[in-house]
């Protein structure tokens, strides 16, 4: 073997392994427009997705917090703790396999109770009909090391418009450990986590 075709071959190696995490990606679409949600119960990490979500959700709660001139700052702290807690709890319980496959079919979750407000975007989600369908969201992912892949949801939308899911290797299988939603799910679900929020306070008041 030439000494210039091992550079040749690791090139290819790597593009093929590349190529790995959207066999995964189409599996996924599959299940999740035939509403399999076993499959999807066995290539999610609930775990890591609820962190995310909370961190996603308590991040914009915050920011509704720290926007309300009548808050004093030890009233801020303590909602911002409650909105955490609160939070935690609501996605231990909410976000199953079922509420992932409804979040991807069209990019809002209407089993979480979260309507979808008028002036949204039009319904948006993981849709791949072929194999050459995939070739956009290749186009539109971003390797992060050898074992996580980030992939724009849909890859044509604008960034606001779009789901980033990322999918990680354990055990040479490809996972979905992380959903980054749009910018008006996040908003809205900030609003529901503060009407919750808002209703626990005043009943503690009475």
């Amino acid at each position: 073997m030439r000494w210039w075709s091992i550079p040749i071959l690791l090139a290819l190696g790597w593009f093929a392994f590349t190529l790995t995490p959207f066999w995964a990606l189409y599996d996924l679409a599959r299940a999740v427009e035939a509403r399999d949600v076993d499959y999807v119960d066995r290539h999610v990490n609930f775990r890591t997705l609820r962190l995310s979500l909370v961190r996603q959700t308590t991040a914009a709660a915050r920011d509704a917090i720290s926007g309300d001139p009548n808050l004093e700052p030890r009233e801020r702290q303590t909602l911002n703790d409650a909105a955490t807690a609160l939070a935690l709890a609501l996605a231990e319980t909410m976000v199953t396999a079922k509420t992932v496959v409804d979040l991807l079919d069209d990019g809002w979750p209407e089993t979480l109770d979260v309507p979808r407000p008028a002036s949204a975007t039009p319904a948006t989600g993981l849709h791949i009909g072929s194999l050459s369908r995939l070739v956009p969201y290749y186009l539109h992912s971003e390797m992060r090391g050898f074992r996580t892949v980030v992939i724009a949801v849909p890859p044509e939308a604008p960034r606001s418009r779009q789901l980033r899911i990322r999918l990680r290797m354990r055990g040479w299988v490809w996972r979905l450990v992380d959903i980054e939603v749009t910018e008006e799910l996040r908003a809205e679900m900030a609003q529901k986590l503060a009407r919750t929020l808002a209703k626990a306070r005043a009943g503690e008041r009475r």
